[in-house]
């Protein structure tokens, strides 16, 4: 994965961000469900929490930054996603 989008499937996520589990479920956002990913794109999942735009484009950076630092070698505990 290169990219996090509003648009990239929870799918695809979980399999290649893992720590974005931990993350989304700290937002209200169920990622996993019966050990299985939830179908669905990252937007899909956070407006069936009722949240906002601006919310959902500040977890999409979120998980940018964790993408980052996993590409970097900095790693989970960079702080890039609280």
């Amino acid at each position: 994965m290169d990219v996090i989008r509003r648009d990239t499937p929870i799918e695809e996520l979980v399999g290649s961000l893992p720590q974005s589990v931990g993350y989304l479920m700290r937002k209200g956002i169920q990622a996993i469900a019966c050990g299985e990913p939830i179908w669905g794109t990252v937007e899909d999942a956070a407006k069936a929490r009722g949240l906002t735009d601006t919310e959902i484009d500040e977890i999409v950076a979120a998980l940018s930054g964790l993408l980052a630092a996993r590409q970097s070698g900095s790693g989970i505990g960079s702080g890039a996603a609280s």
